[in-house]
């Protein structure tokens, strides 16, 4: 099976290129396609790409449409799987959004989407064993603080279990290092995890998604 993965950041591309192969297993083919952001749907949905705009959203539209017609000709069974953040979203909102963006699409891709909530960095907190196996200097009393997918500032609250000075000291070196450690925990903690037993729902569902995919790949 063939799977295109649209992720918002790098962070998020990393930490999927060592989490996906441990879900799906050998025998598949894998593509991530990592933006920078998450950005905005277009109003124009039938608008061309923008090669300026390089987040997610801002691309979804043309990239879907796309991505549709060449699966469409695809030998392989091909499926899309979009991931991105719930931030501060309505989440029934939002994927009645996502879906409006597929529905205009002709042909459609095979697609699931699948929102972290509130960021990526939940996915990581769902695994406590994970992040001590990568730092075993992690505070336990704030990790044990954390309720699984809760809307919390999310890669704030690790920032503030794992990196010396917590938040505050991250925050003030500016959006580039942040996003430079965001990538050193995708790839440290990634690597310790445990795809079997993660305690986010948000993961689970994307983890669940991939599994479904290949099982409908095999009736297909």
């Amino acid at each position: 099976m063939h799977f295109e993965i649209l992720v918002e950041d790098q962070s998020g591309g990393k930490a999927l290129e060592i989490i996906v192969p441990e879900i799906i297993g050998n025998g598949h083919n894998l593509r991530i396609h990592s933006y920078k952001g998450i950005g905005s749907i277009p109003k124009n949905l039938k608008a061309n790409v923008d090669k300026r705009n390089r987040t997610l959203l801002g691309n979804l539209p043309a990239t879907l449409r796309g991505l549709g017609r060449q699966h469409r000709y695809c030998k392989n069974f091909s499926a899309v799987i979009v991931v991105c953040d719930l931030d501060e979203r309505c989440c029934k909102a939002f994927l009645r959004e996502l879906n409006e963006v597929l529905n205009s699409c002709d042909p459609k891709p095979q697609i699931r989407f699948c929102i972290a909530i509130e960021e990526g960095e939940a996915w990581f907190l769902g695994d406590i064993p994970a992040i001590k196996s990568a730092y075993p200097k992690a505070k336990n009393k704030i990790l044990k603080q954390y309720v699984n997918d809760s809307i919390c500032g999310t890669w704030e609250l690790l920032a503030d279990a794992i990196f010396p000075g917590g938040r505050k000291e991250l925050s003030a070196k500016g959006p580039q290092a942040i996003g430079q450690e965001k990538s050193k925990w995708a790839e440290r903690i990634s690597k310790a995890m445990d795809v079997e037993n993660n305690k986010s729902p948000s993961f689970n569902h994307f983890r669940n998604k991939l599994l479904e995919l290949i099982k409908l790949e095999k009736t297909a």
